[in-house]
């Protein structure tokens, strides 16, 4: 059982006196002023709700035109919610306290539409006190509050479940294969949830402040050959959202000169930052084929989901940092206890090979092993501490770009009016082995082979 506002109807009079109104009732009452004071059923007609009026038997003396439109299914439910309330009229009323309401969620038969309905008495007094009387009945519909709560509910499960770490299901895996399973629940939830199939995740590299490609989906594998860097120009909107912190929707690409091509045949994207403690560490890019495909409601979305990405990326980072600094410590303990054996063996082998300088090939050759032997133990010690100590060394292994072997060594010409054409083929091909020139036009163009030639 809730407690409502009341809600004071002002028929007639002006604007101003609503205000005045207004301000002497302060916050005790709700106001709604209908200015045509032909009659009050044309202000109930207003309001957007459902009303009804029911007596004890069901019967419905009343009902405005929103509730009359409603399917008959919902009219039914409420009609039986009402009888069902008409015997505890006398509790539904407080002299103190005002009219009490109770409040009921029911749905439509196909379960498109949700309705919150607050039920009420109409309180018959004589002089044994109250007696049941007609119900009074609101009918609101909720659906998209209800439908966008649902979803919220379902980001929250979602987000526990990207930042949920199974210990019997990681402790075998290494940093590699975490992220990609990660990746494989991030992707899962995106398309699941958001109907997001086409994104990629782009984090910032510290000590370049270049934007790295660690995981994608529906993208061409182009995309990681793209050199993005946090600045508001020149990196086209992920650089500008990484920089800036802001989200950003692109609702035609053609007519955003900011939009660097990712998904063929894109037509309009958002974009949104990743964010731990208020500090950007990456974003979120998310393309679409269809013009205008995202609004303000898929943008809270986003924003929530990168949120949950963020803390799950953050988290691998820090079993990564953990692992390193283990594996050093090990290795410290580990090379101090062989480094006094490993140097008697390599000044035994070094007496060897000065008193032993006429000895026979095949005895030089056992000297020259067992020197080759104790460096490579010495090497293979410091091999536990190298490799990947963040998740975007892990991101290399994983999208290491190998050059073309029919490409390496060719020189490339490339000529487009279009700028961002320009970066974008001249950055693939150099990474595939390419040695390329880039010019804004043909003519240009033209005197360069000339003076080549």
């Amino acid at each position: 059982m809730v407690e409502t506002q009341p809600k004071l109807v002002i028929v007639g009079g002006g604007p101003q006196d609503a205000q005045e109104l207004a301000k002497l009732v302060g916050d005790r009452y709700e106001i709604a002023h209908q200015p045509d004071d032909q009659s009050v059923q044309s202000v109930l007609r207003a309001l957007g709700e459902g009303i009804c009026i029911i007596d004890p038997a069901g019967r419905m003396t009343w009902s405005n035109e929103y509730f009359t439109a409603l399917e008959e299914s919902v009219r039914r439910e409420v009609r039986s919610l009402c009888v069902q309330a008409a015997d505890s009229v006398g509790t539904l009323h407080d002299d103190a306290r005002g009219a009490l309401v109770t409040k009921h969620e029911i749905q439509s038969s196909d379960g498109t539409r949700i309705f919150d309905v607050y039920i009420t008495g109409i309180a018959e007094r004589n002089d044994q006190g109250v007696h049941a009387g007609r119900v009074a009945a609101i009918v609101r519909d909720v659906t998209l509050s209800k439908l966008a709560e649902r979803k919220m509910n379902a980001l929250d499960r979602a987000g526990f479940e990207l930042v949920r770490l199974d210990v019997d299901e990681i402790k075998e895996m290494n940093a590699m294969q975490r992220l990609q399973l990660l990746e494989k629940r991030i992707v899962r939830y995106a398309s699941e949830l958001l109907n997001f199939d086409h994104f990629g995740i782009f984090l910032i590299e510290q000590s370049s402040n270049r934007l790295r490609l660690v995981m994608q989906a529906g993208l061409p594998e182009e995309i990681q050959d793209l050199d993005l860097y946090l600045e508001n120009e020149g990196s086209g909107i992920t650089g500008y959202v990484a920089s800036t912190g802001n989200s950003y929707i692109c609702n035609d690409v053609t007519q955003d000169e900011r939009f660097l091509p990712g998904l063929s045949g894109a037509r309009s994207s958002l974009t949104v930052p990743l964010r731990v403690c208020d500090r950007v560490i990456g974003i979120m890019d998310i393309e679409s084929v269809t013009p205008g495909a995202f609004d303000e409601q898929d943008r809270m979305y986003a924003e929530i989901f990168g949120r949950y990405i963020a803390m799950a990326l953050h988290m691998l980072q820090l079993l990564v940092t953990e692992r390193t600094e283990t594996n050093m410590i090990a290795c410290d303990r580990v090379s101090g206890e062989i480094n006094e054996p490993l140097d008697d063996i390599e000044t035994e082998i070094s007496w060897l090979d000065e008193h032993e300088k006429n000895a026979d090939p095949e005895t030089r050759d056992h000297i020259k092993r067992i020197m080759l032997d104790v460096e490579s133990i010495r090497n293979r010690v410091r091999s536990v501490t190298s490799g990947s100590q963040s998740l975007l060394g892990v991101d290399q292994a994983m999208l290491e770009r190998e050059k073309d072997p029919a490409l390496i060594g060719k020189r490339v010409l490339i000529a487009d009016d279009n700028s961002k054409i320009r970066k974008i083929i001249g950055e693939v091909l150099q990474y595939r082995g390419c040695e390329t020139t880039v010019v804004c036009d043909g003519v240009e163009a033209i005197a360069m082979l000339e003076a080549i030639a």
